[in-house]
């Protein structure tokens, strides 16, 4: 590492800190995922529940709203509601490919 990104070192370890945490919390999210898609498949429930989707995009992107200054919070909120429609696209996908192994 070169001196002038010395100064990055600190924020770097930071960031991986919280890297960590936030597998250690996916890694969690998905087994409850996994509990959930044995739930439906045995309740004939489909993997894609519209109303839910939004409602679990909408939350992330109304928190981010609520917890930072107005001149950060839309445009912060709008791209935690990007990774959260990207993370319940994976989820659904993984509900779906359970559903469907049980049907087989």
């Amino acid at each position: 590492m070169t001196k002038s990104y010395e100064v990055l070192k600190d924020f770097r370890g930071r960031i991986d800190a919280l890297d960590d945490k936030i597998v250690d919390l996916l890694i969690e999210r998905i087994g409850i995922i996994r509990e959930v898609a044995k739930i439906k498949h045995q309740h004939n429930i489909p993997a894609i529940l519209e109303d839910r989707i939004a409602e679990v995009i909408d939350r992330a992107g109304d928190r981010v709203e609520a917890a930072l200054p107005e001149q950060f919070a839309q445009d912060d909120a709008d791209r935690i509601r990007e990774v959260y429609a990207l993370l319940v696209v994976i989820c659904c996908d993984l509900e779906e490919e359970y559903i469907a192994s049980q049907a087989a």
